[in-house]
């Protein structure tokens, strides 16, 4: 059974940071991308970052570039977020997200993890 489950929101002021975590079971964590993806009130869900695992590309939407770094670990089947220089817009549900391969057509993605909440204070 595929798993994720993600961990590290939380609540922080303006210009701070966080690190979220996505830690992965279930499958062969190698042979897939993880994407993060957030979801604002009464917004549409909106991808941030994604990471092929098998190849070590990584992707960002121009809303973060620059500000958040994603990574992978391995041996932990995990895959961090650290989000920098945090601003109001940012807050959101985060989710993490599985597929082949990176892309943004979250419609089309079947695993899911079960979301946490970043708020980022002015």
């Amino acid at each position: 059974e595929v798993q994720l489950v993600e961990s590290g929101g939380g609540l922080v002021q303006a210009g701070g940071s966080l690190r979220l975590s996505c830690a992965a079971s279930g499958f062969t964590f190698d042979d897939y991308a993880i994407g993060w993806f957030r979801q604002a009130p009464g917004k549409e869900r909106e991808g941030v970052s994604c990471i092929s695992v098998s190849y070590g590309s990584t992707y960002y939407a121009d809303s973060v570039k620059g500000r958040f770094t994603i990574s992978s670990d391995n041996a932990k089947n995990t895959v961090y977020l650290q989000m920098n220089s945090l601003k109001p817009e940012d807050t959101a549900v985060y989710y993490c997200a599985t597929d082949r391969f990176c892309h943004s057509d979250y419609q089309l993605i079947d695993y899911w993890g079960q979301g946490t909440q970043v708020t980022v204070s002015s």
